[in-house]
């Protein structure tokens, strides 16, 4: 009696973590493949327009700009990053601003070194001991704009975001200087690089990305909604920034948020400004003006990346922001899928549990020469579904990572996906533990991770 109760209880355990799981994923799989049906149309309407090269931004005479650089222990590559900046930035008028603390001296030596050799190099060290917040050193390097503003009597056309890791493109610079005054905020696709001695983990960002910045921004513009910023290889006409400035006290990036370029681009269109994703070949046929940059390649910091990302976007951006214009469908959706990590990754654990209660009921009917019951209709079909919306899934992501990295790294994305879903389950435990500190008043930190610069040596990337 206590063994058949004992397959009973097994059978419904498996049975109702499989129901859960199995809707989840499919609301997940509907959603996702709307965004593919209207990126499918938008390129369709598009097609046989030819993408715009480098030659289209050759605009003279070329403005100010202003390339900010954040900077908390990054001595391992801050040098190599600013060095790289200034040999291949193709403009003629650009300073770069860096943002470093006091105890933080390495990073202070390292910048040094380089703006030394380099007046276009401005070392802004700020008054706070670090680390705080990204946001809170860039509002630093905003203060110091604005003072060389005053005192040179020359006014940025704009402010560009990049990290301290980041292999600028060398054209970026004519991109942004061209098309910032069309629009208050252009962002460059970023393509991850990927590290071949941890495929895996870094290669899944490269995935990710591809298919972000490929696909979805392009739906996004294509909406007509707010375009999430990177927080690298993106530019901000200088007047929006500077009202953005005005409004906050002189601030004009949130130093309370841990996604301060996420939330920006959103208060960006909540403003009115225009935003474009930048796709621009070297030439015909060629490499796009893209930033490249090495992401984590081991799990411990690809989870703190992550929890960050999830912890500001999902559930501070949601308090912070909210659901933006009533009755804009549009941007209600696209902030619903910026938020459903935590939710998706819910599901995710379901779906694995519901595998090992599965084998675990087969296991204990085998045992007892009983037979497992039927599985239901209804569940039986959706089942079916759910395969077919993960094998187009698969087939998608693949298609998106081949077109940015080749066929090898495409048939890389598919084992990808699973090591990014553990990723995803480990950094939600983190995330939320970070929300709720938060909430408890416990003040932001950049958590942030260690990076490494590549080496260019022979290689124009």
């Amino acid at each position: 009696m206590g063994a058949g109760w004992g397959i009973v209880a097994i059978d419904a355990i498996a049975h109702e973590a499989i129901v859960f799981a199995a809707i989840g994923l499919a609301i997940g799989g509907i959603d996702d493949l709307a965004i593919d049906m209207l990126w499918l149309v938008t390129r369709c309407w598009r097609a046989g327009r030819l993408r715009p090269t480098l030659a289209a931004y050759d605009r003279r005479p070329q403005r100010r700009l202003a390339v900010f650089v954040a900077a908390w222990d990054e001595s391992a590559v801050i040098g190599a990053m600013l060095r790289t900046a200034l040999a291949r930035f193709d403009h003629g008028d650009y300073r770069v601003y860096v943002g470093a603390y006091p105890n933080d001296r390495a990073t202070i030596d390292a910048v040094v070194a380089v703006a030394a050799r380099d007046s276009r190099v401005r070392l802004v060290i700020g008054a706070k001991q670090g680390p705080t917040t990204k946001a809170d050193c860039l509002n630093a390097l905003w203060r110091a704009l604005c003072r060389d503003e005053r005192r040179d009597g020359v006014t940025a056309a704009a402010v560009i975001l990049h990290d301290a890791e980041d292999v600028v493109h060398a054209g970026e610079l004519r991109v942004f200087d061209a098309l910032i005054g069309r629009y208050s905020v252009v962002q460059l696709p970023v393509l991850p690089l990927v590290d071949r001695r941890a495929r895996l983990i870094s290669g899944h960002y490269a995935d990710e990305f591809a298919e972000a910045h490929g696909k979805q921004l392009v739906v996004r513009q294509t909406l007509g909604v707010g375009l999430p910023l990177a927080g690298v290889g993106c530019a901000i006409e200088r007047g929006m920034i500077g009202r953005i400035a005005e409004a906050r006290g002189g601030r004009p990036f949130d130093d309370h948020s841990l996604t301060e370029d996420y939330e920006l681009g959103l208060h960006i269109a909540a403003l009115g400004g225009k935003g474009t994703l930048a796709r621009v070949r070297e030439r015909e046929g060629g490499a796009p003006v893209a930033v490249r940059a090495y992401f984590p390649a081991t799990i411990a910091g690809a989870v703190r990346q992550k929890a960050r990302w999830m912890t500001g976007i999902a559930f501070a951006g949601w308090d912070r922001l909210g659901w933006g214009p009533v009755g804009d469908w549009r941007d209600h959706w696209m902030r619903m899928r910026d938020r459903r990590a935590p939710l998706a990754v819910l599901v995710l654990a379901s779906g694995y549990g519901a595998l090992v209660a599965w084998a675990v009921a087969q296991v204990a009917h085998r045992l007892a020469g009983v037979p497992p019951p039927p599985t239901p209709i209804a569940l039986d079909r959706l089942l079916h579904g759910n395969a077919a919306l993960l094998a187009w899934r698969l087939a998608v992501r693949a298609l998106f990572t081949g077109q940015a990295y080749g066929w090898r790294e495409a048939c890389w994305s598919v084992p990808r996906v699973l090591a990014g879903n553990v990723i995803s389950l480990l950094a939600a435990r983190r995330a939320v533990a970070s929300y709720v500190q938060s909430l408890r008043g416990v003040a932001l930190r950049w958590d942030k991770t260690a990076h490494v610069f590549p080496d260019l040596t022979g290689d124009p990337m």
